[in-house]
């Protein structure tokens, strides 16, 4: 009597979390793993440590979270496509997409998906990045579209839009409590580098007082929600 070959098991695509809040990580590897083509390999709560396990887990795809514990995930995202360009990351947030969609794409991300999202939004957008393409909500691909379509009239940008990469990280530690002295030390900045920055960031906004920025940056900040 002939025997029926036993179907091979689904090689499972490796994935590396990197969020600062220990709950949110269990819950993401606990709804990964419950899918069987897709298996997190590693975990991490900042950007250096992270780094050097990713290189050593091998993973196939890193999902990153915008604030990290001492760190940026917007800067973690350049580093690991500078040291792995072919890597697919993906940005997963509570941050607005509206104002960091953008910047996760342009520093080599391959998709931004809000925490909010259902979790069947979050399986797809892995699955899409790890076939090579891009995911983002319709409503922000919509806005990218429209932030094209100005750019080529000449229209100018929305005022967060004009913060580097750099302010708004800055912006939004201002909004979750923290002093100058402790937004330089968790950057590794000079306070009076740090200082520059708020003067631009308030130019920038056409914000007068630094009491003015604090409210502004409390509303506009989720981690002071």
């Amino acid at each position: 009597m002939a025997k029926t070959a036993k179907p091979s098991p689904v090689a499972k695509k490796r994935i590396f979390l990197v969020d600062d809040h220990p709950i949110v990580r269990k819950g993401l590897a606990q709804l990964i793993d419950s899918e069987p083509d897709l298996s997190v390999i590693g975990q991490g709560e900042e950007a250096y440590e992270s780094l050097r396990a990713i290189r050593e887990a091998k993973p196939h795809l890193v999902l990153v979270d915008v604030s990290l514990k001492n760190s940026d995930g917007i800067e973690l995202v350049k580093e690991l496509k500078a040291q792995a360009p072919e890597l697919p990351v993906l940005v997963v947030s509570m941050h607005d997409e509206s104002l960091y969609a953008e910047r996760a794409l342009r520093a080599g991300a391959g998709g931004y998906v809000m925490k909010q999202e259902p979790p069947e939004t979050l399986l797809s957008a892995i699955r899409t990045v790890l076939g090579g393409g891009v995911y983002v909500s319709g409503k922000m691909g919509a806005t990218l579209l429209q932030r094209m379509v100005g750019a080529k009239k000449g229209t100018g940008a929305l005022p967060m839009d004009r913060l580097t990469d750099r302010e708004l990280e800055v912006f939004r530690m201002i909004g979750a409590g923290h002093s100058v002295k402790e937004i330089a030390d968790k950057l590794f900045l000079s306070a009076k580098t740090v200082e520059a920055h708020r003067e631009h960031i308030k130019q920038k906004l056409n914000i007068r007082s630094s009491a003015e920025l604090l409210r502004f940056a409390i509303r506009n900040t989720p981690d002071a929600q």
